[in-house]
């Protein structure tokens, strides 16, 4: 093992970034799907979940699998919320909670971070190019006054089921925020 900082230390695979890497393909996975065909199927979600409880299980036994858990239990949590209130689907939610079984519980608050980050950046480009600005400006004075009459549920015009509004495939901002944890961590090293 060389411990010296040239190329052969930057490619030792650490636990952390078998995680990361894992985490990022199934990530990615999940945006190829929503980029084609507008949703994230369980047969992406699934999968990537049980097998971040696994890889987590199998590298650090019971402690990482309870981290892989906990991770993803917080991702869903988290996310839960948006989906309720008609604001995100089902898949975008499942696909979070699997990228944090994956990246585990002391990468679940960059992974979030940088996914909320990619997401908001994404939208406010979306509707930029779209040229709807003024009109998502006022959807988000209507979608706060119904949310704080109503509570989580969904607004009955301004969801993710209808097919006028403007709707982001987060699939993408989860994988953006994925590489991102990645990359953050391999500075950081």
């Amino acid at each position: 093992m060389d411990d010296s900082g040239g190329p052969d230390a930057m490619m030792n695979m650490t636990p952390d970034i078998a995680y990361l890497s894992a985490c990022l393909l199934g990530a990615w996975t999940g945006a190829a799907y929503d980029l084609s065909s507008r949703r994230v199927p369980n047969f992406v979600s699934l999968p990537a979940a049980l097998g971040g409880l696994a890889l987590h299980f199998a590298v650090g036994g019971w402690r990482q699998l309870g981290s892989s858990a906990a991770a993803g239990l917080l991702c869903f949590a988290l996310f839960l919320p948006l989906h309720l209130a008609g604001g995100m689907g089902a898949g975008d939610v499942k696909l979070i909670a699997a990228a944090g079984c994956l990246a585990g519980l002391p990468h679940v608050a960059s992974l979030l971070l940088w996914t909320a980050l990619a997401g908001g950046f994404m939208a406010v480009c979306l509707t930029l190019y779209r040229h709807k600005l003024a009109e998502t400006m006022s959807n988000l004075g209507s979608l706060f006054i119904h949310h704080r009459k109503a509570g989580l549920r969904p607004h009955p015009a301004l969801r993710i089921d209808n097919a006028e509004t403007v709707r982001l495939p987060y699939a993408v901002a989860i994988a953006a925020g994925s590489a991102w944890t990645l990359c953050s961590f391999l500075i950081g090293r």
